[in-house]
């Protein structure tokens, strides 16, 4: 499965009050494994950056000045994503400033009609539920390293988000790195607390049900069937099914 992990920094927090995308970055990845193929840029919005955005991610009015317009990347942006399942920390928002940008110069798809989208924000909040899942909460929770993460930045989010996509949904199995490289971040593992998985592990013995022990699996459901309305493990297999 081909996946791109995606971020964007905007001037604001709203496309409907007119605010713009500024910055894109993306990495993508193939079988859970980075493959140093990414999209990174920077945009003139055609308007100021708010003060509170800009405190975020410190991308002022006049860095931007010289940059393209959104128009002058759309196509090549549209077709690194394009029928990718794209990885995102509270995708509404990044998909609703996407959707708005495609939809100014018309003739462009929605997000949902050419990929579709993993939130990381949702499935950490089932995850963890309770707990904070910002990406910083998650790198500390997770032991990756982002500390040199000052302020928010495209790209560097992308690259932070796949770390923790991967140690989120059962762990990393290679960045693709050289036998050298793979003993230095072992050795750094040690050090720092970063947990990653050994590509080489054996794969996990899947033990499945005996037909004797469906059996008798049913039964005990029947039997509790009839003290209640409905066993709870019967419900979630409906709504599975649903």
């Amino acid at each position: 499965m081909r996946q791109i992990v995606l971020d964007t920094e905007t001037t604001g927090i709203d496309p409907k009050q007119g605010h713009r995308i500024i910055e894109i970055g993306c990495v993508e990845m193939q079988k859970r494994k980075l493959t140093k193929r990414h999209f990174h840029v920077y945009i003139n919005p055609e308007r100021e950056v708010e003060e509170e955005a800009f405190r975020v991610h410190g991308i002022s009015n006049e860095f931007l000045a010289d940059k393209p317009l959104f128009r002058d990347v759309a196509q090549e942006f549209l077709d690194f994503i394009h029928g990718a399942e794209l990885i995102i920390h509270n995708a509404p928002f990044d998909v609703g400033f996407i959707d708005h940008e495609f939809a100014k110069l018309g003739g462009f798809p929605k997000v949902a009609d050419i990929c579709t989208v993993f939130d990381s924000l949702v499935y950490a909040r089932q995850k963890h539920p309770g707990q904070k899942n910002n990406l910083d909460a998650l790198c500390k929770r997770y032991g990756i390293d982002n500390s040199h993460r000052d302020l928010h930045g495209a790209l560097l989010d992308a690259e932070i988000l796949a770390d923790v996509y991967l140690m989120m949904t059962g762990g990393q199995t290679s960045l693709g790195l050289s036998a050298a490289q793979e003993e230095g971040s072992q050795q750094e593992q040690q050090t720092t607390g970063l947990r990653r998985f050994d590509v080489n592990r054996p794969r996990l013995k899947v033990i499945r049900a005996s037909a004797d022990e469906l059996a008798a699996h049913e039964a005990r459901l029947d039997m509790i069937d009839k003290k209640s309305e409905q066993s709870i493990w019967r419900r979630k297999m409906v709504v599975a099914e649903q």
